[in-house]
């Protein structure tokens, strides 16, 4: 069982004031969160780095990933330090983690720059149902929007500064192993929390 925080930016986004550093310090420092998502926008050179910065402590784990912008809306993939082919599409991005054996997210859905209902339109893997900074009623959508496509739901803290890291987590059903940890977010072995609290839809 591993507990992940599958959504964060580094200074390699526009909008982020994370260093990469800084990410894996605290990573190191947590009490049980030992894995993080860097899921910068529209590009991978962050996660590569983030992974070599944590390549040093053997309890701690960086997935590579990736924040997409289509102009539909945000995809998260994870698992992959490469980028799609432009123009990014929906059904192409999706394709790309399907084609790589990566997982494929609809991110904030409700929240701007969410897919929303057009979610449903496509074949993803799994929807963002917990966001460190979207409302509650965003998350409950995103909640519903999960159940309808019975996909399963994740949590990230979408942390773009250091006081948002590691607010919120998903709790996986596998070991410290990439692979493994993708395919358990496909089948849907997870559960989604709050720090201090454990969320139940």
């Amino acid at each position: 069982m591993i507990r992940a925080d599958l959504h964060i930016h580094t200074t390699y986004s526009f909008d982020s004031t994370i260093q990469p550093k800084t990410l894996v310090e605290k990573l190191v420092a947590h009490d049980f969160i030992k894995i993080a998502a860097v899921t910068d926008h529209d590009t991978a050179k962050g996660c590569v780095i983030t992974r070599h910065l944590a390549s040093a402590y053997p309890d701690v784990l960086i997935i590579p990933g990736v924040e997409i912008s289509t102009p539909q809306g945000d995809i998260m993939v994870l698992g992959t330090d490469e980028m799609p082919s432009k123009p990014w599409t929906v059904e192409g991005v999706v394709d790309f983690a399907r084609d790589r054996g990566c997982v494929s997210v609809v991110a904030h859905p409700y929240r701007e720059y969410g897919l929303g209902d057009l979610a449903m339109n496509y074949n993803f893997d799994a929807v963002e149902v917990l966001n460190g900074v979207s409302s509650l009623s965003d998350n409950k959508l995103a909640q519903d929007l999960a159940k309808s496509m019975s996909l399963p739901g994740v949590a990230g803290s979408d942390a773009h500064q250091p006081s948002e890291l590691y607010s919120v987590y998903t709790e996986v059903q596998a070991s410290l192993d990439i692979d493994e940890i993708l395919k358990a977010l496909k089948k849907g072995l997870v559960a989604v929390h709050s720090v201090g609290k454990s969320i139940h839809f």
